[in-house]
């Protein structure tokens, strides 16, 4: 009754008066009251998008204050010392690794920009999953780095909050939240198909309740304290979700509830009773026996709540087993929930963690009593979480949900500790992991397919596909990041057991079996799943490990490791059933038990000071270890020799990713480790013949001609050794794990890096393989890393090359890098594509070329090794074993003998291992001790093992097993004496050598024997060789006996001849010089080809071994040389002439490219350089001096040369473009800043364009519209810029070109539809042709001679001329082709600019439209041209601009379209400037507008206009009469202009004093007289001058002399000159002086022909001497002034403006930009646009006018263009640079085209960064920024920049 009475009531009131009840003593009836109010307020019932509840929580909290208020006082009492700030995906933060201490500390903007962080190692970045900020959190990261509101204790000094303030905040809000629980309750639906779409439903109508919540928790710590107390009450949620049983709707959602609930748990309900079974069974042991009951079936079935794999027997017996081993059983149960918290976080999960509830949850974190209780409840719910995400669809988006919250909880490590301990955390992460792997395993093929019992994940599977067990994965490395925890699970033996046998869920993943007959039909891709899963779930974990075992205290901790690998490693060899031989064509490249055992050992020897042989197994173990790693190493060899290629791509890019800078030191590098353990442990016969076994080359290893190789196709052959060999090579060179020190490794690694390829700083960090483990502490960048790079490389500033492309800073090494440290070896190691050892050798030759030290063809360098640690000195025992000597005998023999299949990359590897044995010898023996002879089979061979003495060893006769039909054997044996025959009977028994493999087999067969009396075990498959003989007749093999009598070192110096190509070329280098033996470190041993190796390892070997020095002296001194065996001698010399004619080939071959290079280059300098002057005179169009009658044209299509006719137009290949840079240019010489803060504006008034723009409408208002249009220019903005590259074609070719290339499928970056080709000859980006005009040379007796007629006869023939209507010198009654071409061209020249910017007249379509716009084009294309020449014309005819022009044609061209609209007499400028009229009635027509006075005309249009309108071609001399009549016309503009600056004190003295000089003889050439006058004159007007007083003194402060006012003058005019000039240059074809800018007046006045003849250069010249009047100048000044002061009687204010115009502009420039991209990013990547008031999501920066836009938004798209486009057609007329302000790049939008130029902004290493992916701080490249701004101004952004594509409008 109660509350249907308060509901009837203002909120507001009623909140105040319950608050007040509450707050007496005796509250009992306040509280009844305000239970009964919730009761029937916050009705479950009503539906959730009812927002009346949530108005009276408001009203109820605040207790009748506003809600707003109440927050603000709410907020006073905070008392958090952490920030906290959450945010969601795409938010940008930072993260400083100086300041951080866990890895995953990150930086809200605010707190980073207020600490102090200048000089640290910090990157912004874009967050993926969501994240927090820690400012003010020490446990992740250092006090220092808190910003200035979390470094005080802000917490200290807050008051206490009073008691009423949250009161009904404690008592309404528990109710509030369990409304909004038993909404989620409800909303739940049991998982069907339609689930997930309702769950979506129930989400959105909870929004305004959960952001309520949201809401409060950004109250304050105050009030986050009042919900962590209702959040972790247990009893208020007992009463309020249990006592409610009479309520019949709150007990079915109480019932949902419990349904929901049972499935929680990892095993359900009815499945416990069966698990009993057997517990008993299931310890450790059950885990032992990973197989036994798969394949039986498993009696107990389980039946997994919504787990639908009833189809896998596999994955359901082991759940059962695991799930009763583990410790302890809570994790299996279902959850039971004792406060709200616990209920929250369950239906989180089961919503699949909405972004809203998680932000709330999150946000509560800065209460550490929150912190706690949340942490176990995550905890807790931890395998209800696994389980969601494996069913869920978006498994991506949750998983980023879950770690965003599971990072801020576990990467604090007091609290990973808490939980660890109080909820054992690692046994719940473990079991979870288990789990969910076991939801996708399958049988393993390794091996032995039938009775393989272990099984491997299915890479196939969603699972791992998806990476769905990223999550939990990375929660497990992070909290093993932690000591304390890593050490609990160090000590735990079952967790490490259970983890174990978790790895070997790995072991033997994804096998790939070689495809021998056909090519594979589908290629799977599943290899990247498996490499990520290792790389994430087992080699993470294990470098988390290895970083807290690396002191002596934590052997233990090792010593478990390593048992625990081995007791594994034996399961998997059993349950694969795994004997002695590796399946054949079969590769796993994934063993992470075996790289566990290796990187362990590894530990142990390196920091804990173990000793490795107590954690090595016995030998039979041993060798099984090394079978797999072994196999892979061939594999690869196998791979790159192409031998895999039916497998498809998906091969090559497994070996690839093997091998690469992310995975190499998780995989290569403890497989190789490991290999080198074994060989320094196993018997070093047995493990080389192992390796050429499993590189299936034994067969090749004879010394016969011909043999067959079972297991070989022969093209595989060399390259299958050349692996065996380098591999070899690599055990025994590389020390990554024997003993190199972390900053070695590291040196070594970036050498062989910067060898391959010079690099960027950022590639350099991300090719180096770090410790993946994040807190291993050579964090990428850290001071040893820059330390190192500064010692091996040279940095080489970002610089920018004329083809356009930009050049990122490099790094490149040293000199002394590539001259004493180039290691081939880990060069080979490390390459991903083979490409880049070849590339890393040619880059080692060009520095031996360069630097002097070898011109020819280097071989790699052999490189001295760090010594052997002493665990590992069993290793070189490898280099002193028979079979190695036998081999490399055996190599070196059919080397010599040009056997097939020999390369010199054999040779060299050959040698490299002889020098490696010489360079590791063994200390046991004596150095010269006399053979002892052990009861070995091929003792016959050499008598010992060492190779020293081994060297000179001479091998006499070898008998060999070969095909009948192969040379040897028809040879007879050698005629017997007898001690030959003795020797040869000896000798016989060296045919046992190639039996390598039966070798192998019996020490193998008596190791076993030994370490288990059992020989039954060893029951083999059958011998490996029956397996692979082909079918088919197979020639017989005999026995054939060889005679060599030879040794290693007569077979190195024969060798050493052979390659030098000269007899007797060896000659010991001791016996000239005893010193020669010191310097086998000189430069000459160390850098050279074959030859010097072979020299180096002969005089080591001499130097080593008294013996050697005496058989090398022995075999030089017979100086007959050593005879060849006879039936090679023709041979021979066919592979010297071989040799010989391969030589000069080369030869020929280097010379010819020399050759063609250089023509390139000089091509390329004359075409495609944009600046660089054209050689050709055919193509200096415009200036050719020649006295020819007909300019001859090549047309590059057709390749004919001749005239332009009539008939057959040739045209010049030109780009028209609108431009609007004539526009841009202001007043000012400083370029506009771009604003970075709301203070800042660009004002765009004073630009040149709206000048212009206002000028032109202004006369529209008062003048007669046909007059304006031809009193100023257009195309300030949207102006016809024409360009050629200088070639010319025949029309009718180009017409056929053009169908060609629209007829041409391939896609090209421009659009033939619309006319845009590439010049045939330079590829220079065109879209049209400009005819020639069929015309003379320039004849220059005829035009040009210097015209001694008088002014004024001159005037009146021009005025004649005009009147003629000017027909061109060729008939145009009749079309013909040429005139067809010029309408065409005219055509193009229209729609190349937009209607708006041709469309000035006030009557639409009328012909002065066009008028205007033609000569506007001309005025454009001149202006250019003198802002590409710096904007005077100082520098002469020398610039480059003139040698691309076409403005000769284009004039042309215009000219003839403009003979076709006369100018009225009447209206004729010309004779107003050149003749007094009489006054016309002024009554007469009244209504018409007057013509524009001739004072506010614009004079270079007039000149443009007169001379388009004369007949063509035009006399010199009429040229001359016109400038000298419009530059009178210019000099009274200068003077008006000039006169309105003075004050009227200074006009009235100037006045006077000029009236005096009146009457001298030269009054008309006198400034003084002229300015007194035209003051007179225009003072009639008395307006005039009064506006012009008030409005100048405000600005004029100076005072004028007469050198200041010539100095105006001449400034005043100098524009006019220099357009007159070009155009004079242009037409005529003269040259343009050089001088001094001081000079620049009188040079072009002379030029133009102005000066009057008796000037000397040397005198001071007066710009009013070169006025030459043609009629009374005085009359004509005073008819020019009255038109303006008739008008400005009317408006005088216009009249003003319209005479001051200052024709001075400064060059265009971009905008200035700030030097930090921070400054620019802060401020606009979160600012909203102006036009659609969004933030968006791709904002973009004009920079020409500053305009920000919306890139691609389509929320400012108009009519389909979007806004970047549709800028770039207003701000650029098309041409558009648009800085994308979240990629840091620059796009440039031309037309319908658009390409990304690159970036003008680089961090300190000189390197782009696009996306901002690094976030280093960016800086701006001033030089970068100049090009791009030269580009724009010279229009060349089509030529240089290659990649364009099509835009569609979209951008």
């Amino acid at each position: 009754m109660m509350a249907a009475l308060l509901l009837r009531r203002d909120k507001k009131s009623t909140a105040a008066h319950l608050k007040a009840d509450l707050n007496r003593t005796d509250n009992s009836s306040g509280v009844h009251q305000l239970q009964e109010l919730l009761d029937s307020v916050l009705n479950p019932e009503r539906p959730a998008g009812d927002t009346e509840a949530l108005e009276w929580c408001k009203c109820l909290l605040a207790g009748g204050e506003e809600f707003e208020e109440f927050c603000k006082t709410v907020r006073s009492y905070d008392n958090a010392t952490l920030c906290g700030l959450v945010w969601t995906a795409n938010f940008v933060a930072y993260r400083c690794r100086t300041c951080g201490i866990s890895p995953c500390m990150s930086l809200c903007a605010e707190c980073f920009n207020n600490g102090d962080h200048t000089g640290h190692d910090f990157n912004m970045f874009r967050s993926q999953a969501g994240g927090a900020c820690d400012c003010g959190d020490s446990n992740v990261m250092r006090d220092s780095g808190f910003c200035r509101r979390h470094r005080s204790k802000t917490g200290t000094n807050v008051p206490s909050v009073p008691r009423e303030l949250l009161l009904m905040s404690e008592m309404v809000l528990p109710r509030f939240i369990i409304y909004v629980i038993q909404y989620l309750r409800d909303g739940y639906s049991e998982p069907g198909p339609a689930s997930e779409r309702d769950l979506q439903k129930v989400l959105q109508q909870l929004e305004p309740q959960i952001s309520f919540l949201e809401e409060l928790t950004k109250m304050g710590g105050a009030m986050r304290t009042v919900l962590t107390k209702i959040l972790t009450n247990q009893q208020s949620y007992k009463d309020l979700t249990m006592g409610q049983e009479e309520n019949v709707h709150a007990k079915k959602n109480y019932d949902k509830y419990l349904s929901a609930l049972k499935s929680s748990g990892l095993v359900s309900s009815d499945e416990k009773n069966a698990s009993g079974v057997i517990e008993l069974a299931a310890g450790a042991g059950a885990l032992s026996d990973l197989g036994a009951a798969a394949v039986a079936g498993d009696p107990v079935e389980s039946s997994i709540e919504d787990d639908q794999d009833g189809s896998q027997e596999v994955g359901q017996r082991k759940r059962v087993k695991l799930s009763s081993s583990t410790k302890d059983p809570s994790i299996m149960d279902v959850l039971k929930h004792k406060c709200f918290l616990e209920e929250l976080l369950f239906w989180t999960i089961k919503y699949e963690f909405p972004q809203k509830m998680v932000t709330f949850l999150l946000n509560m974190l800065p209460d550490q009593d929150y912190k706690i209780s949340f942490t176990r409840t995550f905890v807790q719910h931890y395998a209800f979480i696994m389980k969601t995400l494996m069913k869920s669809h978006e498994s991506d988006t949750m998983s980023n949900r879950i770690v965003h919250i599971s990072v801020q909880l576990f990467s604090n490590e007091e609290l990973a500790r808490h939980v660890t301990e109080e909820c054992q955390l690692l046994d719940i992460m473990v079991t979870v992991l288990l789990y969910m792997m076991e939801s996708c395993l399958v049988k393993s093929e390794l091996q032995d397919e039938e009775n393989n019992r272990h099984v491997v994940v299915n890479c196939g599977e969603a699972l791992l596909k998806n990476n769905t067990y990223w999550p939990l994965v990375s929660d497990f490395i992070n909290i093993l990041s932690h000591q304390s925890v890593a050490k609990k699970f160090l000590e735990d033996q079952s967790l490490l057991m259970l983890w174990m046998s978790f790895v070997s869920f790995f072991q033997g993943m994804n096998l790939n079996k070689r495809e021998i007959n056909e090519h594979v039909e589908f290629e799977s891709q599943t290899y990247y799943a498996a490499f990520a899963a290792e790389l994430e779930a087992c080699a993470q974990p294990m470098w988390g490990l290895l970083t807290h075992c690396k002191v002596k205290e934590t052997q233990e901790y090792t010593k478990t490791v390593v048992r625990y690998c081995l007791e594994t490693l034996q399961i998997w060899f059993d349950s694969v059933n795994f004997v002695d031989e590796p399946a054949p064509h079969q590769v796993s490249f994934h063993l992470p038990l075996h790289r566990y055992y290796a990187m362990f050992l590894s530990k142990a020897v390196k920091c804990q000071g173990l000793d490795l042989d107590s954690l090595l197994p016995d030998q039979e173990m041993l060798m099984k270890i090394m079978i797999h790693p072994l196999q892979i190493q061939a594999s690869l060899s196998e791979i790159h020799s192409n031998m895999w290629v039916r497998n498809g791509l998906q091969i090559k890019g497994q070996a690839m990713t093997y091998v690469q800078s992310h995975f190499c030191n998780s995989m290569i590098d403890p497989d190789i480790y490991l290999l080198q353990i074994c060989a320094s442990r196993l018997d070093p016969d047995y493990f080389i013949s192992s390796v050429f076994e499993r590189f299936k080359v034994v067969d090749l290893l004879t010394m016969a001609s011909q043999h067959q190789n079972t297991v070989l196709d022969p093209e595989h052959e060399r390259p299958m050794l050349e692996g065996a060999l380098t591999f070899l090579v690599l055990l025994l060179s590389l020390r990554i794990h024997l003993g190199m020190t972390d900053d070695d490794i590291l040196r070594a690694e970036m050498v062989s890096q910067l060898c391959m390829n010079d690099r960027t700083h950022s590639s350099l960090l991300d090719l180096i393989p770090e410790n993946p483990n994040p807190k291993s502490g050579t964090v990428p960048g850290s001071s040893s890393f820059e330390a190192m790079l500064s010692a091996v490389a040279d940095f080489k500033a970002p610089v920018f090359e004329p083809g356009g492309s930009m050049q990122q800073g490099m790094y490149t090494p040293k000199a002394e890098v590539w001259e004493k440290e180039f290691d081939p070896i880990m060069v080979i190691l490390r390459t991903v594509y083979r490409r880049d050892v070849q590339t890393a050798m040619d880059r080692y030759t060009a520095f031996l070329k360069e630097s002097g030290f070898f011109s020819g063809n280097p071989w790699p360098p052999y490189k001295e090794r760090t010594p052997l640690h002493p665990c590992y000195k069993g290793l070189a025992r490898l280099l002193h074993c028979k079979t190695l000597h036998i081999v490399l005998f055996t190599l070196l023999y059919k080397i010599s003998m040009d056997h097939q299949n020999m390369s010199e990359h054999v040779l060299c590897m050959v040698l490299y291992l002889i020098e490696l044995g010489l360079d590791n010898v063994l200390q046991e023996e004596p150095e010269e001790e006399e053979p002892c002879i052990e009861e070995h089979c091929h003792d016959s061979w050499f008598p010992g093992t060492n190779l020293l003495s081994n060297l000179h060893h001479v091998i006499n006769f070898v008998r060999v097993r070969v095909p009948e039909t192969a040379p040897e054997v028809k040879r007879e044996p050698p005629a017997s004496t007898s001690t030959d025959s003795s020797s040869f009977a000896q000798n016989s028994g060296a045919a046992q050598v190639f039996s390598l493999v039966a070798e192998r087999r019996r020490k193998f067969q008596e190791i076993i024997n030994r370490s288990s009396g059992e020989a039954s075990q060893a029951v083999r498959p059958k011998s490996s060789a029956t397996k692979w003989i082909p079918h088919g007749s197979t020639p017989q093999l005999t026995t054939a006996i060889l005679e060599i009598r030879e040794s290693m070192i007569s077979l190195l110096i024969k060798l050493h001849h052979k390659l030098s190509a000269k007899q007797n070329s060896f000659c010991p280098p001791w016996m000239e010089d005893p010193e020669a033996f010191v310097r086998l470190d000189s430069v000459k041993y160390s850098h050279g080809d074959g030859i010097s190796a072979i020299e180096r390892i002969l005089t080591k070997a001499a130097f080593r071994a008294r013996q050697n020095k005496r058989c090398i002296q022995e075999i030089c001194m017979k100086i007959s040389p050593p005879v060849p065996p006879k039936r090679n001698g023709p041979a021979d010399k066919k592979t010297m002439d071989k040799e010989e004619r391969r030589q000069k080939a080369r030869e020929r071959q280097q010379k010819l490219l020399a050759e063609f290079a250089s023509r390139q280059k000089s091509f390329m300098e004359t075409a495609v350089d944009v600046e660089s002057p054209d050689a050709d005179a055919a193509m200096d169009l415009g200036s050719s001096e020649q006295q020819v009658s007909e300019i001859l044209y090549d047309c590059v299509i057709c390749g004919q040369s001749g005239p332009s006719t009539e008939d057959r137009p040739t045209g010049l290949v030109v780009l028209l473009q609108a431009s609007s840079v004539l526009g841009h240019r202001c007043k000012s010489t400083e370029p506009k800043r771009l604003p970075t803060s709301d203070e800042e504006h660009i004002y765009p008034v004073d630009t040149c364009a709206a000048t212009h723009d206002v000028r032109l409408t202004t006369l529209q208002r008062f003048f007669n519209d046909s007059s304006c249009l031809q009193s100023v220019s257009i195309g300030w903005e949207g102006g016809v810029y024409v360009q050629t590259c200088g070639h010319t074609l025949h029309i009718d070719c180009h017409k056929s070109y053009m169908e060609s290339l629209r007829n041409d499928q391939v896609l090209q970056g421009f659009s033939v539809d619309k006319g845009e080709f590439t010049c045939p000859l330079c590829r220079q980006f065109a879209n049209s042709v400009l005819p020639c005009y069929p015309g003379r040379g320039v004849e220059k007796a005829h035009w040009q001679t210097p015209s001694r007629r008088n002014l004024s006869v001159l005037v009146k023939e021009v005025e004649d001329l005009q009147d003629q209507l000017g027909t061109f010198s060729v008939s145009t009654s009749s079309e013909t082709n040429l005139s067809r071409e010029m309408e065409s061209v005219i055509k193009d020249i229209k729609n190349t600019t937009q209607k708006k910017y041709m469309d000035y007249s006030k009557t639409p379509g009328s012909p002065d439209n066009d008028f205007l716009f033609m000569y506007s084009v001309a005025r454009t294309n001149l202006e250019l041209e003198l802002v590409h020449r710096g904007g005077d014309l100082c520098c002469g005819g020398a610039s480059a601009a003139t040698k691309r022009s076409c403005l000769n044609q284009l004039f042309h061209v215009l000219a003839m379209h403009m003979r076709l609209y006369s100018i009225d007499s009447a209206y004729n400028p010309w004779t107003r400037l050149t003749q007094l009229t009489q006054k016309r009635d002024s009554h007469v027509c009244n209504d018409e507008r007057p013509e524009v006075p001739l004072l506010f005309r614009d004079v270079p249009s007039l000149l443009i206009i007169f001379v388009l309108t004369m007949p063509q071609p035009l006399h010199k001399e009429h040229f001359t009469c016109i400038v000298k009549v419009l530059y009178t016309l210019q000099y009274m503009h200068a003077i008006a202009a000039l006169s309105v600056k003075f004050s009227a004190e200074e006009r009235l003295a100037w006045k006077n004093s000029g009236a005096l000089k009146k009457h001298t003889s030269d009054a008309e050439k006198s400034w003084e007289v002229l300015l007194s006058h035209g003051i007179s004159e225009l003072s009639k007007g008395n307006r005039f001058y009064e506006v012009a007083t008030e409005e100048i003194s405000v600005i004029s402060s100076r005072v004028w002399s007469p050198q200041s006012i010539e100095y105006a003058l001449q400034q005043f005019c100098l524009p006019f000159l220099r357009i007159s000039s070009l155009l004079q240059h242009h037409l005529f074809g003269d040259d343009l002086p050089n001088c001094l800018s001081e000079e620049e007046f009188p040079v072009l006045a002379n030029c133009l022909g102005l000066l009057p003849s008796a000037f000397q250069p040397s005198n001071q010249l007066h710009s009013a001497s070169c006025l030459d009047w043609s009629i009374s100048a005085f009359e004509i000044i005073s008819q020019w002034c009255s038109e303006v002061t008739e008008f400005a009687d009317m408006n005088a204010e216009h009249a003003v403006t319209l005479v001051v115009q200052d024709p001075h502009w400064t060059a265009p420039r971009l905008l200035h930009l700030p030097e930090n991209y921070n400054t620019i990013f802060q401020y606009y990547h979160r600012k909203a646009c102006t036009f659609c008031n969004k933030v968006p999501k791709d904002p973009a920066l004009c920079l020409v006018c500053g305009t920000f836009v919306c890139l691609k938004g389509l929320c400012c798209k108009q009519q389909n263009y979007c806004e970047c486009v549709l800028h770039s057609q207003h701000c650029g007329a098309a041409t558009g640079i648009f800085l994308l302000i979240n990629a840091s790049v620059i796009i440039i939008i031309r037309g319908h085209r658009f390409c990304l130029w690159g970036a003008v902004y680089l961090d300190a290493h000189g390197e782009e960064d696009r996306d901002l992916r690094r976030g280093k701080p960016l800086y701006l490249c001033e030089e970068r920024y100049k090009v791009l701004e030269q580009q724009w101004v010279s229009h060349t952004f089509d030529h240089i920049n290659k990649r364009w594509g099509p835009h569609y409008n979209g951008l």
